[in-house]
């Protein structure tokens, strides 16, 4: 372990990691170009400390920017080190966590300061699937460097100081930093769908450190398990109180209480994170139409309805659920689209990916109805028909094309108001009633809310065995 503490690079390690555990490896590396006077330059590391260590005894590959070194830029020789850490962690099987503090490439290395961000580029993508990448962003991530962190599977940023862009608020038309700030954090976990929390450095280590115990370290593991203590048939009183907010009936069901979200301020109407039941680490996706505070205060309101930055946050996250063998459960309450001229430029596209990620998912797949499942939308979120192997519905939940009072307005147009009340009656009760559903198929299980942890539990613990042939293919185009 190295002994240089008063390295604010290191540090940040130091914090990440279980006391005593990094282990740096290429501490005697430095610039090897000459340009521009650069010889004169001291530069330890060349700008970032790498190495292991370990978090709450899990195996993990880090590598940490030091700014104190020509701004932390990237060189070949800094990109080098950052490519011999994807090596081990992928020969060795474990995750890769990277602390961003960079003021980009290095001006003095040119071409072969590019070439070095390509192969960070390339064994990043070599990476994806086969194990996690995360990073936190501290300082500065500009233009091609702001690519690590999208092509992470999680990545975090510092609220107050870290600034990521790929052109800097000032170079945008039309725009600059006093009018809207698009490098800062808020924007960047708001807007893009890249920053899956923002928050002090503490709270980014403290969110780290519980998803790395959350995952698996590879995708060999055929997802996470750990042992369980709480109970398996713990009833979930008063879970349907506020099932338009699915943070609270997600941490409600889950071991323990404890739901892990992510990307948790981008596209609120659609909620992503990870619960664990019996001990087994599981992906949900979930509707979210109510926001609720700490007090049970409704704080929020969204639509009934799937919109494009939703689909997409949802269809990454199946992803790499589906990468890493983490079972995948869909919490549907949805009636419908977004119908904004905003969202009508890329809904469809959208929509499809939404619906290819979790009809190409092979893992276990369970469909949980809580409140509406009317339409096109509903057969989306993980149903029957696009390869849900169980689907479960509570008492209330009304499915089908459309409400009923609706459908009974277009089939009957002419109808006077009573006509149109009969009608409608008739149609829930034929079409509408999850109880039809059920009797079709479609829905395996009418369950009462206050049962669906163990419902649950035994679902995937029923499906921890599933296996799938899929056609040959390369890979999808979606």
């Amino acid at each position: 372990m190295s002994n240089r503490s008063n390295n604010l690079a290191e540090q940040r390690i130091c914090r990440l990691l279980d006391e005593n555990s990094f282990m740096e490896i290429g501490s005697l590396v430095t610039a090897r170009n000459t340009d521009f006077n650069l010889a004169d330059e001291a530069t330890p590391s060349d700008g970032v400390i790498t190495g292991h260590g370990l978090i709450d005894g899990n195996l993990v590959f880090v590598y940490s920017q030091d700014s104190s070194v020509l701004n932390g830029t990237i060189g070949e020789m800094h990109a080098k080190k950052i490519a011999a850490v994807y090596d081990r962690a992928m020969k060795m099987g474990a995750p890769v966590i990277g602390l961003l503090d960079c003021a980009g490439v290095r001006l003095q290395e040119s071409v072969d300061a590019l070439n070095a961000l390509g192969m960070i580029y390339e064994k990043q993508v070599m990476a994806s699937g086969v194990i996690p990448q995360i990073c936190a962003v501290f300082g500065n991530c500009g233009g091609g460097l702001t690519v690590v962190p999208g092509l992470c599977d999680f990545a975090y940023m510092e609220a107050d100081k870290a600034k990521m862009f790929v052109n800097a608020p000032n170079a945008i038309e039309g725009n600059y930093v006093g009018k809207c700030d698009t490098s800062s954090a808020d924007f960047q976990s708001t807007e893009t769908g890249v920053i899956d929390m923002a928050g002090s450095e503490e709270e980014i280590f403290a969110q780290i450190r519980e998803l790395v115990c959350m995952l698996p370290a590879d995708n060999t593991e055929n997802g996470y398990m750990e042992d369980c203590e709480d109970d398996l048939n713990r009833a979930c009183e008063n879970v349907d109180t506020m099932k338009g907010d699915p943070r609270f009936v997600l941490s409600e069901i889950s071991d323990n209480h404890n739901f892990l979200e992510t990307k948790k301020d981008y596209a609120k109407s659609m909620v992503t994170g990870f619960i664990q039941l019996n001990g087994l680490t599981v992906g949900a996706v979930a509707n979210c139409t109510e926001e609720y505070d700490e007090e049970g205060k409704k704080v929020a309101e969204h639509d009934v309805a799937l919109c494009a930055k939703g689909c997409e946050k949802a269809s990454e996250f199946i992803q790499f659920c589906d990468a890493f063998d983490i079972p995948v459960l869909s919490l549907t309450n949805v009636a419908g689209f977004t119908a904004t001229k905003c969202s009508e430029r890329r809904l469809a596209k959208a929509l499809a990916k939404l619906t290819y990620a979790f009809a190409n998912a092979t893992v276990p797949k369970v469909s949980l109805l809580t409140g509406n499942a009317y339409g096109s939308a509903a057969v989306m979120m993980n149903s029957k028909a696009i390869g849900a192997d169980l689907v479960y519905a509570w008492p209330d939940v009304k499915t089908g094309m459309m409400d009923a009072r609706l459908a009974a307005e277009i089939m009957y147009a002419d109808a006077d108001a009573d006509k149109l009340a009969e009608k409608a009656k008739e149609y829930e009760a034929l079409q509408s009633n999850v109880v039809t559903a059920a009797k079709r198929g479609y829905v395996d299980l009418i369950i009462e809310p206050a049962d669906t942890r163990k419902y649950l539990v035994a679902a995937f613990e029923m499906l921890f065995t599933k296996r799938m042939d899929t056609p040959y293919k390369k890979h999808g185009t979606k």
